[in-house]
């Protein structure tokens, strides 16, 4: 019994030097407190949230805040001081890079892919017609072989990233109906089209699941992998920005981004990590 005993003494004496040895790479705020405000692209939000999540857990005395908002909302925000980190789903341009003094983190790649309710017949479409129905010119799935029901247009905002992705790569900077109904983000964009057989509308990749469909484009359908490999070209970067170099909190958050824990939450929400 004495020697069993020594066992689990040992193993535990074990375990808890290899904690010391090792660590976490959430020790990057062992020595932090205070605030932190992040805000901007929707498609960003599920690795915040979980690593935000992880954060606060272990370190109480630190704050984190997440909002959405949009890319361009990320983009100003962080410019003029309102948040320490804007996000965005497409790179800064070099006029707002040199009016606020952003320092740009890209910490994983990420596809925007079209969407249509599960139960929709047609779920593959060439980029010409995907530009007519985006367009308006093609307003009847019947016309793209599906049933004889108006095609129910959704995109995002002018603020968005994913729009932009979308709009440039996709859709080859080509018009989008103005009776197009407008969504405020990523998450609203995929229940909507779950709750509307007749809607088409694209979400991140990342934020793609069994409650919708993706449309495959040009006999590509957008994945993970497919995004990866470079075969589904509608993709884009990942940003993190702040008004100049990062120090303290906010350091540790970007820093924490690009470690092994962070880069590993970013693949296990469906993106690509960069390392």
């Amino acid at each position: 019994m004495r020697t069993l005993q020594s066992l689990f003494v040992s193993f535990a004496v074990v375990l808890l030097m290899s904690s010391i040895c090792f660590g976490s790479d959430l020790d990057l705020f062992s020595d932090q407190h205070g605030t932190l405000r992040i805000a901007g692209g929707t498609a960003h939000i599920p690795v915040m949230k979980e690593i935000t999540k992880r954060i606060m857990t272990r370190y109480p005395d630190v704050r984190i805040s997440v909002a959405g908002g949009g890319s361009g909302v990320g983009i100003q925000q962080v410019g003029e001081g309102m948040v320490e980190i804007g996000n965005a789903g497409r790179a800064a341009t070099d006029d707002e890079i040199a009016r606020f003094g952003l320092v740009p983190f890209k910490w994983a790649i990420d596809g925007v892919g079209a969407i249509v309710h599960p139960d929709n017949g047609v779920k593959a479409l060439t980029r010409t017609q995907l530009q007519a129905v985006f367009s308006g010119t093609i307003t009847n799935w019947q016309q793209l072989g599906g049933v004889d029901r108006t095609i129910n247009l959704y995109t995002r905002d002018q603020a968005s990233g994913t729009r932009k992705v979308f709009w440039s790569k996709a859709l080859n900077k080509g018009d989008i109906s103005m009776a197009a109904n407008v969504v405020n983000s990523n998450g609203a964009m995929k229940t909507a089209i779950a709750n509307d057989p007749y809607g088409i509308g694209y979400v991140s990749v990342g934020h793609m699941d069994a409650s919708t469909a993706p449309i495959t484009l040009d006999g590509v359908t957008p994945t993970l992998e497919t995004v990866r490999n470079g075969s589904y070209g509608v993709a884009r970067g990942l940003y993190s920005l702040t008004k100049g170099q990062p120090q303290g909190l906010t350091k540790a958050f970007i820093d924490y981004l690009f470690s092994g824990e962070g880069q590993q939450i970013a693949a296990d929400k469906g993106f690509i990590p960069v390392r």
